[in-house]
């Protein structure tokens, strides 16, 4: 009996020299509940806007940066040339939305997200309106003949808010030509630009 204890304590001092190889799930979530108060230190997530420092700003813009860089990217390029009002909203609310992201005013991932969001609803109005002319022609517009056969719409300048010297001066610009009556017809297209066909 007293070599079987001797054994026994033998073997429990010899397992408690030697720590365990294994890391145990508890491990695991420490390790990550001290990486997450890290990141959230470095971003400075949870804190007032006002006390935000330049370190915590810039890495903010950086990664919102990228952030925005591959969600514009799953969009398509006319959405950056601003071709029509529908492409330009997009921007201006993206921008709006993502800048409360970096100054801290709102919550940093859910902001990410939101713009996310935004950038594939504009994708999927895209592709309805590509498949669908009425759907395009409601979130996109139509274009208004505002000169034809040298002859002035009146009521379409007016409606689109074109004067007179606005149009002289886009004529000299696009058509190259100060004659009303060179012009067979002069359009104002959807993104806005007066385009002219000569006669």
């Amino acid at each position: 009996m007293v070599l079987c204890h001797a054994k026994v304590s033998r073997a429990s001092h010899v397992e408690s020299a030697y720590p365990r190889d294994r890391a145990t799930p508890d491990d695991n979530i420490l390790a990550m509940n001290a990486f997450w108060n890290s990141f959230e230190t470095l971003l400075g997530l949870g804190a007032e806007p006002k006390d935000l420092t330049f370190v915590q700003i810039s890495l903010r813009g950086i990664i919102v940066f990228v952030v925005t860089l591959i969600t514009v990217r799953l969009g398509h390029k006319r959405s950056l040339s601003h071709k029509t009002p529908f492409d330009a909203v997009l921007l201006v609310i993206l921008a709006a939305v993502l800048s409360r992201a970096i100054n801290g005013s709102a919550a940093f991932f859910a902001t990410l997200g939101g713009g996310v969001v935004l950038v594939l609803l504009h994708r999927l109005f895209a592709f309805l309106a590509f498949y669908s002319h009425g759907f395009g022609m409601l979130v996109k517009g139509s274009p208004d003949v505002i000169v034809r056969d040298g002859r002035r719409d009146q009521a379409m300048t007016w409606r689109n808010h074109i004067s007179t010297h606005d149009l002289d001066e886009d004529m000299r610009l696009s058509a190259h030509t100060d004659d009303l009556s060179d012009i067979r017809v002069a359009r104002v297209e959807r993104s806005g630009d007066i385009s002219f066909i000569k006669k």
